[in-house]
């Protein structure tokens, strides 16, 4: 991918409208090109935080493991957004893994002290990075509230709208969500066992609220799913 097709991908980044045709192109140049297969670690915790990624294709889940090992998926980054982004506010060492997701992740890897330069260029960038951190601290706040404080089927419920609001295409009265998350991956989300999460599926399947197979989940009315 050269430097003028780059350029063409970067323009579709929300967190980058402020910047310049010229800035644009400066940050293509900047940009390296990186593919993951599906199901394969981008950045492990503990490495440095060294460059952020731009999302092009594919999903990728962010994480942690819990002491024992368990896998706990924190969010998931879908296509012109950012992750691998606290090195832009000081994190020296990630946190957080990585990974891809059902299928091949295309992204685009710019170091951090490159894309500080930008921000400090262009000062309506640095507020939108740190609009986009904000949003991301206020969304893990609502995560861990919801896992304290709200039951198994309350988060999966919350979990089905989140997804519809944000990547649901509409027909009709019905919302269809194209997601690639395994039962298990659901589960890791909400803080649930993939049996208790199947259970409950079912069970909205049952009511005719949902329809779902491996890839699709179809809300049949968004105002009677509680």
């Amino acid at each position: 991918m050269n430097g003028s097709s780059l350029h063409t991908v970067l323009q579709r980044f929300p967190l980058l409208a402020a910047l310049s045709e010229a800035e644009l192109q400066r940050m293509a140049f900047m940009a390296e090109r990186r593919t993951a297969h599906k199901h394969s670690l981008i950045y492990l915790a503990d490495e440095p935080s060294e460059y952020l990624c731009f999302l092009i294709e594919g999903a990728v889940k962010i994480g942690i493991y819990s002491p024992d090992g368990r896998e706990i998926i924190k969010n998931i980054q879908h296509p012109y957004t950012i992750f691998g982004e606290l090195g832009l506010a000081g994190e020296q060492h990630r946190s957080e893994f990585a990974s891809s997701m059902g299928r091949e992740v295309d992204y685009l890897a710019i170091k951090v002290e490159d894309f500080r330069y930008l921000m400090q260029q262009n000062f309506r960038l640095a507020q939108a990075v740190m609009l986009n951190l904000g949003d991301r601290l206020r969304r893990a706040e609502r995560h861990w509230e919801s896992l304290i404080l709200k039951d198994v089927r309350t988060r999966i419920v919350e979990f089905l709208k989140e997804s519809a609001g944000e990547h649901g295409r509409q027909v009709g009265y019905e919302t269809l969500v194209k997601h690639g998350l395994t039962q298990q991956d659901i589960a890791n989300l909400v803080g649930a066992s993939r049996q208790t999460v199947t259970a409950i599926l079912n069970e909205l399947k049952k009511s005719n609220l949902i329809h779902f197979n491996r890839n699709t989940i179809l809300i049949r009315d968004m105002d009677k799913l509680n």
